[in-house]
């Protein structure tokens, strides 16, 4: 297989980039691509004032999350299929910790305020 890439550099031989290799560089452009302009929507959703109150805060929440999937797929490589499934239910797990965690903070941080100021 020839191609403009390969060929003999200052010594060094350069091969043609395989398929695989084309493939994973596409993957990472779409997600780059998508991610720019999903940060894009939400810094304009908030700058411009499109939406107000909760409207917003829901739009912004429903756009990140729209990211974390993008950000799963794209650059993690991490998607429905049965082999991947394991570091999937590993990467839900540790989010369900993080959202205990954050949670029984403000929890405990909020009932402290009430207590002490009320």
């Amino acid at each position: 297989m020839s191609g403009p890439w390969e060929g003999d550099y200052r010594g060094h031989v350069v091969a043609q980039p395989s398929s695989d290799a084309q493939s994973e560089t596409r993957s990472y452009v779409w997600g780059l691509g998508l991610a720019v302009v999903l940060t894009a929507i939400a810094f304009g959703l908030a700058v411009f004032k499109v939406l107000a109150g909760s409207a917003l805060l829901a739009a912004i929440g429903i756009l990140a999350l729209i990211q974390i999937a993008a950000q799963f797929r794209f650059f993690l490589h991490i998607d429905l299929s049965r082999s991947k499934r394991e570091d999937l239910q590993l990467i839900l797990f540790t989010g369900l910790l993080i959202l205990i965690m954050v949670g029984g903070s403000l929890w405990i941080m909020a009932s402290l305020d009430q207590r002490m100021m009320g």
